[in-house]
This record gives C-alpha cells, structure tokens and sequence, in this order.
C-alpha cells in the first residue's frame, strides 16, 4: 500500500476533527475523498503529509506532495523557477533543477512559457505550473488539495479531463480533496465519504467505468455518493 490509515484521530484542544479515519490507497491508484465543509479533509492531508501530528492511531504513507488549495506562485519569479522551488529547497542546483523540471512543460502544456510570470497565464496554466512544481519532486503520493475549487466551469471541466489523462500517462497515485461530487466519480477509482465533523469514514464506493468516463454513465454513482453525503 502507497497509504494505509488506521484508527486516526485529530483534536485542536476541546475540538475533535478525526474520529478514527481508516483507508488504504494501493499503488497507482486515484481515490477522492467528499465530506462537508469543515469536517476535516485538509487536517487528513496535514497529517498525511507531516506537517501535523495526530493524536491518536497509526499513519503509514509513502513519500507524498502537497499541492494545496491556492496554487501559491511567488509573481516575482516565472513560471520556470517557481516550478523548480521544491527541488532548490531539497538542494538540487539550480541548472538541474531547471532541466527537469522544463522537460514537463511541453506535457503541461506550458511551453513557451517558460519565462513568463504567474500574472501572465490563465487559472488553468496556473493550476498546471502548480501541479508540474508538485509531480517534479518525484514522491510516491500526489495529495491535491481542491486544486481546480477556483476556476470558473468550462475552465474546471478542461482541467478535470487533462488530470485524467495525464494521470493514465505518467501513473501517478493521489489522493484528492473535492467538494464536487461529479469531480470525483469522473476521475477516482474510488471514492471515500466523511461525517461532519469530528470525521469518520462512512461510504467508501469504487467505481469500474472506462476512462473517460462519460456523464450518463457515472449519474448513478453520483446519486448515490449525493446521498451518503446527507
């Protein structure tokens, strides 16, 4: 297993938010987490990504990155070198750095924009950028943190099936937060469903529809994933 979560629990003070949360992620395999707002989805993935410790249960995750709700590009740097950051901060040099990570522009569909600023590219590119800084840092686990929650419909579907397919191509294991329930059928392999909080585990759905997933298809799953978050 890429991730197994057993029994895991999180309080800030009187405040209980994990009440024992269990899953496991296989390799390679794509599951999205649903819940209510509040109910502790982004506390999961401080944990997961050892940025908080629980204070209770067990967590064994491969070595993961974050990328989180905002694409959080400094505007003072293009859009190359905010994409190697990780890799300066883990000490490789700049000029390595540069190479690998600009050899993922073309496939990102970001080339020739190299040497642009963030404030030069549209939400889609920009979400783009963020994502190739966290897949070029070669972790195990990719935790995407409602990566499209800000873009506009016909922005958010274009980003949805380009995940899709670059997921097939490159073979990425992740783990994504979503508010969106068609999101979340259209791209998981299997879907887990939080209880406001103090959060536990209470529908877990996996879903067998070819990629990619047409709409009608998927309507009955979603019906299904809307009721068990009531």
């Amino acid at each position: 297993m890429k991730i197994s979560v057993r029994d895991l629990q999180v309080s800030f003070g009187d405040l209980r938010v994990l009440d024992g949360v269990s899953f496991d992620v296989a390799p390679g395999e794509f599951v999205s987490i649903l819940g209510p707002s509040g109910s502790g989805k982004s506390t999961l993935f401080q944990v997961l990504a050892g940025l908080l410790e629980p204070d209770a249960g067990r967590v064994e995750a491969a070595s993961s990155a974050y990328m989180p709700q905002k694409d959080l590009l400094f505007p003072w740097r293009t859009v190359l070198d905010n994409t190697t950051l990780g890799l300066e901060v883990a000490g490789m040099p700049r000029r390595a750095a540069r190479a690998k990570a600009g050899a993922l522009f073309e496939p990102f569909g970001l080339s020739g924009f190299e040497h642009s600023r963030p404030d030069e590219l549209s939400g889609g590119m920009r979400q783009r950028a963020a994502l190739l800084r966290t897949v070029v840092q070669d972790r195990d686990v990719l935790l995407l943190d409602e990566p499209f929650g800000a873009l506009d419909s016909l922005t958010r579907t274009a980003m949805q099936e380009w995940l899709d397919e670059m997921r097939a191509r490159f073979g990425w294991t992740v783990l994504l937060i979503t508010h969106d329930v068609r999101e979340a059928v259209y791209l998981s392999d299997r879907v887990l469903v939080l209880s406001p909080r103090p959060a536990r585990v209470v529908h877990e759905r996996t879903i067998d529809l070819p990629h990619p997933r047409e709409v009608t298809a998927a309507a009955a799953v979603e019906v299904e994933l809307r009721g068990a978050l009531r």
